[in-house]
């Protein structure tokens, strides 16, 4: 079958766009425009760092509740946004766990922690890790594990199956990655403005109840992804059995706070 509703990006003001939508044993239910066009991931890059730092647990390299980060700041609370580091600086602005706050930095440092357990550069340990056992031939981390990451729908679509049914990782592990860390933390979304609470597992963001969200009303509370400030997402829908992926050369902004969600409701509904 072929999703009609993802010719919506054909709407979307952007010089291009591409999508899909994936079940969890890697069945593509429809794709709509350059699927093997790279494209700049900005922050859709956290959620691959993210499972690249989860292998890393599983191979025993790291614990999450290790001390990495900024004093008294654990792998968890880097992985979740609480570790207290400033959204772009190496800079302490809270104590860990006390505010979700937003951090590249916190993503560069995990980064650098998992490289140096591993005595592997980051960006090659993501692929040993992730890419290459996944068939994502088509990406790279170019630069920060924040945001610096390069890939297509084609590949994301890898990725967001794997999310889905776990080969990689243990299925626990990744339910834990989707389950709210640190409850009750409010924050900031960046483009959404502050949150309370402001819900994020290990790497994902998990939709809960937020309004507004760049997902869709129909979206299910479990729904967890990223979104990214170079016009791009990944979102996973449990309840909906799928994932959904969109891609842009646009900048995020009020065009994709305006599109998106339509656009998510429209493929939930023809699921």
């Amino acid at each position: 079958m072929s999703l009609q509703s993802l010719a919506l990006i054909e709407n979307w003001p952007v010089p291009t766009a591409a999508a899909g939508v994936v079940r969890a044993d890697g069945t593509v239910l429809g794709t709509h425009g350059p699927l093997d066009r790279r494209f700049p991931l900005a922050s859709v890059t956290k959620p691959l760092a993210a499972y690249a730092v989860l292998v890393a647990y599983e191979e025993g390299a790291i614990e999450l509740d290790e001390p990495a980060g900024p004093s008294g700041s654990t792998v968890r609370h880097l992985l979740a946004h609480t570790s207290g580091l400033a959204f772009d600086e190496h800079r302490v602005t809270a104590a860990p766990g006390e505010r979700r706050l937003y951090s590249n930095a916190g993503f560069e440092q995990l980064g650098d922690h998992v490289a140096k357990a591993t005595d592997i550069p980051f960006a090659e340990y993501l692929r040993q890790a992730v890419l290459e056992p996944l068939g994502m031939t088509s990406t790279s981390l170019e630069g920060s594990p924040a945001k610096d990451g390069v890939s297509t729908v084609e590949d994301l679509l890898r990725f967001a199956a794997e999310a889905q049914a776990p080969r990689l990782l243990d299925p626990r592990t990744v339910a834990e990655a989707m389950t709210v860390q640190y409850p009750g933390t409010k924050g900031v979304l960046p483009g959404y403005g502050h949150q309370n609470p402001n819900d994020w597992g290990l790497g994902f963001e998990i939709r809960d109840g937020k309004s507004p969200h760049w997902t869709g009303s129909s979206s299910s509370p479990r729904t967890f992804g990223h979104f990214g400030q170079s016009g791009t997402f990944v979102w996973i829908d449990p309840d909906a059995r799928a994932a959904c992926v969109a891609l842009t050369d646009r900048a995020f902004g009020p065009w994709a706070v305006e599109a998106w969600p339509a656009f998510t409701d429209a493929v939930l509904a023809e699921l």
